[in-house]
């Protein structure tokens, strides 16, 4: 499949004109958190994309950002887009590529003269990535409702601020937020291109596929609780130390992932009093796990977690576990999976074991995923990356898939 070039200059300069937001200069790596300055730039990009090109902009109860071509009110429309958030130092392409690939995409449609029998929209879910709250694709959750009101609002950052605080900080209004359903019942189909994550497609030598399903997952808080002590005085046959507890619990979960051929990964973790001479009173570990099968997925955390308390028990350290989030595996609708699969000439069709936008909307409307080959397989970081010519040919995949389901 060749690149268009009618859209290359536009693509071109969207990224330029999007990648200098929210880069850190001495990691290289991005951190375009929620309602952060960062973000607001990034909410001003794709209002200027949106408008500069003639589309009906709005933004939703929830923060997600809108760009319609045609009636926004008419039903059946087809929608793509991802988001513009990032992991701490993450790298450019997951969510951007996206968005930056669905109006490049609008554009060949456009150079190719052709006219839309269903609106089209394209959309930048806010918070998708769940940095700052530590709840991953909140725009998407509050609109399927699948977050309550509720327990949005008991979401806080490291500073403990809420998170309708920080909407109402960078201007939107936090009283306005929860389920959408008359928007979502107006979509015929949510088209997501991604940045794979992985190397399945480098491998097959294939610059774009098709999604299959996305992974069961979940985020669990490991609460260790030891007891605080002076590290130059106490003893070792004395310490209930809660990060020796902790330790070990990674080294279990890197086992007991790998035997069952799953993924669990301890990313980020809290010590207190978080002295250098102090043992710790309190060791709070993340723990994020995925897995091919919810029954796997529940295995594998339930192991974890009696390796977890078996150890504290000889250390003398509660373990308490909380699970804070949880997504059921995601079979993607298989007729609208094997229509972008024909229309893109049979292109491979794989899994992921990444969660995305476009799966928490799958319970409410057909949803489908593109991945854009990155030869690399690295995620979440600056090395994150895909070639110019592949980012090309997911604007021409992307381009054709929309003209199929909406031309025609």
């Amino acid at each position: 499949m060749g690149a268009p070039s009618t859209t290359s200059a536009s693509f071109h300069d969207m990224w330029r004109d999007l990648t200098p937001i929210g880069r850190n200069t001495t990691t290289n790596g991005y951190r375009r958190y929620a309602w952060t300055e960062a973000d607001a730039d990034c909410r001003t990009w794709f209002k200027e994309q949106a408008q500069n090109r003639g589309l009906t902009y709005e933004v939703d109860r929830n923060g997600n950002q809108w760009a319609w071509l045609g009636d926004p009110e008419a039903g059946d429309a087809i929608v793509t887009g991802s988001h513009l958030d990032s992991v701490p130092d993450g790298g450019a392409f997951d969510g951007p590529l996206g968005v930056v690939s669905s109006f490049a995409a609008l554009d060949e449609l456009r150079a190719r003269g052709a006219h839309p029998a269903k609106p089209l929209a394209i959309v930048n879910f806010g918070d998708e990535e769940g940095a700052r709250f530590g709840l991953a694709c909140v725009g998407s959750r509050l609109t399927s409702g699948q977050l309550s009101v509720a327990q949005a609002h008991e979401l806080r950052d490291a500073d403990g601020l809420s998170l309708p605080r920080a909407m109402e900080r960078a201007g939107y209004d936090p009283d306005a937020i929860g389920p959408d359903p008359e928007r979502l019942a107006r979509i015929g189909a949510f088209v997501e291109l991604h940045i794979e994550q992985g190397r399945a497609l480098d491998d097959t030598k294939n610059p774009v596929g098709v999604a299959s399903a996305i992974w069961p997952h979940g985020r669990w808080r490991f609460d260790f609780h030891g007891e605080a002590n002076h590290a130059g005085t106490t003893r070792i046959e004395d310490r209930r130390d809660p990060m020796l507890t902790y330790a070990n619990t990674v080294l279990a979960a890197r086992k007991k992932a790998k035997l069952a051929g799953a993924l669990a990964t301890f990313g980020k973790v809290s010590v207190e009093p978080n002295g250098v001479n102090a043992i710790a009173s309190l060791v709070r570990g993340w723990l994020d796990s995925r897995a091919a099968d919810e029954e796997t997925l529940a295995a594998v955390v339930g192991e974890i977690e009696r390796a977890a308390v078996e150890r504290g028990q000889r250390d003398g350290v509660d373990v308490r576990v909380t699970r804070e989030s949880f997504t059921p595996v995601v079979e993607f609708a298989h007729d609208l999976r094997d229509q972008l699969s024909g229309l893109l000439g049979g292109v491979p069709i794989l899994p992921t074991g990444a969660g995305h936008d476009a799966g928490i909307l799958s319970a409410s409307v057909p949803t489908a995923m593109l991945f854009v080959r990155n030869p690399t397989g690295v995620s979440h970081s600056p090395a994150e990356t895909a070639g110019e010519d592949d980012c090309l040919a997911g604007v021409a995949a992307l381009a054709e898939v929309l003209e199929g389901l909406a031309c025609h």
